[in-house]
C-alpha cells in the first residue's frame, strides 16, 4: 500500500535550507520507502544534484517532482497544520509531541482532508525559533542525551516509518507478511535420517575416539529441539548422500 492510493498523498516533507545534496536524495529514499511523495525543499544550497540522485537510490522520481521555493512561508502557505522537527526545546509555547502521536495525529487529519507539513532544518542548527513560530507544535525524536543529533534523512525516516505504521493500523492491514510454513517430518522419517546420519559418520571415521551410541543421543536432542520440516529434511539427507558418493569416489 503507499499513501498515494489512500488519502495520505496531503502530507508533505519540507526540507529547509539542506546544505548537503546527499542528504536530500537520502530523505527522497526514506520517505518512498515508506509511501509518501511530496517532497518540497526550501532554499536548498545545492539542487538539482548528482549526489542527491546518486542516494536517492531509485527515489528519483521524487526529487523531480520535488517543489523548490524561498521561504517555508510559501512552502507551507496552504497547510491547515504544520509540524516541526526539533532536537532541542525551545523557549517558545508550542505543544511537544514524540513521532508516534504526532504520526497519529498527521495521518488522522490528512486522512480528512487536511494538508499537513512535517519541517526539517537545517543539517548543522534546524530550526530557527522564527520558522518554529510557523508551526503549530514540534515533533521530538527522544534520542538519547548524550548522543541526540540525528542525520537529517535518518529524522525524515522516523517520522515516515511512524506515519506508514499508523496509516496500516487505520486500515486494517498492519500485518507482519506470512512466511511459507513447511510441515515437520515424522518420527519414521526421522529414525530413516539417524540410522542414514550414523552410518555415514562411522563411513568418516568420525567415532574413532568416542563413543557412537552417546554422540547419537546428543544428535538426536539436537535435532528434536530443531524439528526439521520437510525440507530442511530432504537437505540433511542430501547432504548424507553426497557425502557417501564422494567416500566411495575416494576409494576407487
Amino acid at each position: 500500500m503507499s499513501f498515494e492510493q489512500l488519502p495520505y498523498k496531503n502530507i508533505r516533507i519540507v526540507l529547509v535550507n539542506t546544505t548537503h545534496p546527499g542528504n536530500i536524495g537520502s530523505a527522497a529514499r526514506a520517505m518512498k520507502t515508506m509511501g509518501l511523495s511530496s517532497l518540497y525543499l526550501v532554499d536548498p544550497v545545492d539542487f538539482p544534484s548528482g549526489e542527491a540522485r546518486a542516494l536517492s537510490s531509485g527515489a528519483t522520481d521524487l526529487l523531480e517532482n520535488a517543489t523548490v521555493v524561498s521561504s517555508l512561508r510559501e512552502a507551507i502557505a496552504d497547510c491547515e497544520l504544520v509540524v516541526g522537527a526539533s532536537a532541542r526545546v525551545r523557549g517558545i509555547s508550542l505543544s511537544l509531541t514524540d513521532p508516534r502521536d504526532t504520526a497519529r495525529d498527521v495521518v488522522a487529519e490528512a486522512k480528512n482532508g487536511a494538508k499537513v507539513a512535517l519541517v526539517f532544518g537545517r543539517e548543522d542548527r534546524g530550526l530557527t525559533n522564527e520558522e518554529l513560530r510557523l508551526c503549530h507544535r514540534q515533533v521530538h525524536i527522544p534520542s538519547v542525551a548524550e548522543f541526540s543529533s540525528l542525520n537529517l534523512a535518518a529524522s525524515v525516516q522516523v517520522l515516515c516509518y511512524e506515519m506508514r505504521m499508523e496509516a496500516l493500523v487505520q486500515e486494517g492491514e498492519s500485518k507482519v507478511p506470512e512466511v511459507r510454513e513447511y510441515a515437520p517430518v515424522s518420527s519414521e522419517q526421522m529414525e530413516g535420517y539417524y540410522s542414514h546420519l550414523r552410518e555415514t559418520l562411522e563411513g568418516v571415521g568420525f567415532f574413532k575416539s568416542c563413543n557412537p551410541d552417546k554422540i547419537m543421543a546428543k544428535l538426536r536432542r539436537l535435532y528434536a529441539r530443531s524439528r526439521p520440516n520437510a525440507v530442511e529434511y530432504n537437505i540433511l539427507r542430501g547432504i548424507l548422500s553426497e557425502t557417501q558418493v564422494a567416500l566411495r569416489n575416494l576409494r576407487k
